[in-house]
């Protein structure tokens, strides 16, 4: 029997946690993401190489549809995060440089300046974190990120994820310089036993 396809697998329209919304992009969701990027502006151009193509809101229809485009192929599994209560944009997240046939996935993400500190992007990864291994059948989920970027690395560390290294000058920064690039994981023997296994 073949294996299935990327696009043979069905995705939920939503993925929740206690307090945050996860799903898919939608075209009318471009006002509430310029506000954020714009809100943002400094920080998200700190790490994020994309945000320096936000210049104006009409730069945001575009990349929207490419990402509805990303989740129909299964190229990317990009999701806006929101909350539950208030139905409000905070950010970005999804699984991405993923490897369907291995079942290796990624996990970005980031926070409007607004909504950074309060737990979301930790909530975030754990709700990603256990729709790869449960629904999808991850053998590896990472995270990857600048050593500069401390809030950004507290997260896997605070999830139990394991650090595998540093890998040194392997990708560039967001003024196209060398930069090095730690590497956190968890398998599936070591998902088992992290304690937000199950949502709460």
């Amino acid at each position: 029997m073949a294996e299935p396809t990327p696009g043979d697998i069905t995705l939920p329209d939503e993925l929740l946690g206690p307090r945050v919304r996860l799903r898919p992009y939608r075209e009318s969701d471009a006002a509430a993401l310029w506000e954020a990027v714009s809100e943002s502006r400094a920080a998200l151009e700190a790490w994020m190489p994309w945000a320096r193509a936000y210049r104006t809101p009409a730069d945001v229809p575009p990349t929207l549809r490419r990402l509805q485009a990303d989740w129909l192929l299964r190229e990317n599994l990009t999701v806006g995060i929101f909350d539950r209560a208030t139905d409000r944009y905070l950010g970005g997240s999804g699984l991405t440089r993923m490897d369907w046939v291995i079942r290796r996935f990624e996990i970005g993400y980031w926070l409007r300046d607004s909504a950074v500190g309060h737990g979301y992007a930790t909530e975030t990864v754990q709700v990603l974190t256990r729709f790869a291994f449960d629904d999808l059948d991850a053998c590896r989920v990472e995270i990857r990120m600048d050593p500069r970027n401390g809030r950004s690395r507290a997260i896997p560390e605070r999830l139990g994820f394991t650090y595998e290294g540093c890998l040194r000058r392997a990708f560039r920064d967001v003024h196209d310089r060398p930069s090095d690039t730690l590497v956190y994981a968890l398998l599936p023997d070591e998902f088992a036993n992290v304690p937000w296994r199950t949502s709460a």
